[in-house]
């Protein structure tokens, strides 16, 4: 793609940013309402899209790609006036009389980029946030879901100018055509080896980032958990999208105790939810393509597989499969799995697992099944993680009320419901101040050396 044409897209949209028209309460919410509609007339289209891509259900479909989206969209439109709002603070002795008052105004142009394992939501549910907060958008879909990408600048194209929103097709090229760019806001979702790439193209224009990045996400089962209700949880949100999501359960800690009873159950379910033979199910996602097929294939060579284990390179397909204590030094161990392989490791005593966890760089997301309230509380208190849920996998990102990011390797800056607004937001300070002023703030200052005592006290 020619890097002039880009550059004519991101001119337009500063230009059109500056008209002021993005900033218009009522703008927004027609914008919002108009996505909104887009998406609902084009659903059908979605389903097929992913279904072309991943081999995605169109139930699996609606609940983690186009629901997610919508409940954003509700979120903002039913709280977008509130959270316009200037918002009054107090005014200091020293700036007496006057007034302070912090204004949310958007950043300008942002750049959004999206994976493929979510191809929908990920770049949608980040481009609602820079609607309500009233910024212009530049999409990049990724390449690797063509359909899906598809239908997406179907809907963009159909209900919004390209100096207010488009989408970029493409690859590597576009994407580093862009990151040129000097945007006023870039949103990354993706690897962390990518993030790196995209924060130091976003440092030479000084150019804030949000990145949602990835790693091994544990999870830790101790021997007071309900297995069967961990079971259930671990091989649903493990194995949803065939393992391809950020924050799925990467290996699980498991006391020694119970490893055997939850390693059989884990099985079971993977057979209620998928059947005796997950290729033949309507229900389970394929490998993206034939490279992420191999990698995964490699993690389970010369590994003790208890469950699963057979794949199928022109289908695209790998089976749920579980490992029985792999080395830490395994690559299985050392690289972030993303797709349907769980390696299963015994501990004696909590203090191994989060004496581990603590040793790897922070994840996104850290899961623990206990009833004992001291663990909860000793495994918050002592581990580090973009977010945590406790006797349950994933439920903690489908609710507009938590922020949604990672910490270190995992990510910066955080999403979802008024996150989502704030990120796409800078809360600038104002202060008005009166006429009168205090003497002590001008030189000579040894005649007014008793006022500054007074102040320091």
């Amino acid at each position: 793609m020619d890097k002039n044409y880009l550059s004519e897209i991101f001119k337009s949209q500063k230009d059109y940013f500056y008209s002021g028209t993005t900033k218009d309460l009522s703008f927004r919410l027609n914008q919002l309402e108009k996505l909104r509609k887009g998406i609902l007339q084009n659903e059908q289209l979605i389903y097929e899209g992913l279904k072309k891509d991943l081999h995605k259900s169109r139930e699996e479909t609606f609940l983690t790609e186009i629901y997610m989206v919508l409940a954003e969209i509700k979120y903002m439109k039913k709280n977008l006036k509130n959270l316009m709002k200037p918002h009054k603070v107090k005014t200091p002795l020293v700036a007496k009389p006057g007034k302070s008052f912090i204004y949310p105004e958007p950043y300008g142009s942002t750049l959004i980029i999206s994976p493929w394992n979510y191809p929908f939501q990920l770049l949608m549910s980040p481009l609602v946030g820079a609607m309500a907060a009233g910024n212009c958008s530049v999409l990049k879909p990724s390449e690797y879901c063509p359909n899906t990408s598809e239908i997406i600048e179907k809907i963009i194209e159909e209900n919004f100018s390209p100096k207010y929103i488009k989408v970029i097709q493409g690859g590597i090229e576009e994407t580093s055509y862009l990151l040129e760019q000097p945007f006023d806001y870039i949103f990354f979702t993706g690897s962390p080896s990518v993030g790196k790439i995209v924060m130091s193209a976003a440092a030479k224009n000084l150019t804030p980032v949000t990145l949602e990045l990835g790693g091994k996400s544990p999870c830790i089962v101790e021997k007071d958990a309900d297995i069967e209700l961990a079971a259930k949880r671990i091989a649903w949100g493990k194995f949803l999208n065939s393992g391809q999501t950020c924050i799925a359960p990467d290996y699980i800690f498991v006391s020694k105790e119970i490893s055997d009873s939850l390693t059989e159950k884990i099985t079971h379910y993977i057979k209620e939810f998928y059947g005796e033979d997950a290729s033949l199910s309507e229900n389970y996602v394929h490998i993206i393509n034939e490279k992420h097929f191999l990698r995964l294939s490699s993690y389970m060579e010369n590994q003790n597989i208890i469950s699963g284990g057979y794949t199928d390179i022109n289908n695209l397909f790998i089976a749920p499969t579980l490992i029985k204590n792999p080395s830490v030094d395994s690559p299985v161990m050392q690289e972030e799995i993303f797709g349907p392989v769980l390696p299963v490791i015994e501990y004696e005593n909590i203090q191994e697992a989060v004496n581990f966890i603590k040793k790897n760089p922070k994840p996104l997301a850290l899961y623990l099944f206990t009833q004992n309230e001291d663990n909860k509380t000793f495994v918050y208190k002592n581990t580090y993680s973009g977010g945590m849920c406790i006797n349950d996998v994933l439920s903690h990102i489908t609710t507009e009320y938590l922020p949604f990011g990672g910490v270190g390797n995992s990510g910066m800056g955080q999403y979802h419901g008024k996150s989502t607004f704030d990120t796409f937001t800078h809360y600038k300070s104002i202060m008005e101040r009166g006429k009168f002023d205090i003497k002590a703030k001008f030189p000579p200052y040894k005649k007014t050396s008793f006022i500054i005592r007074f102040l320091k006290k």
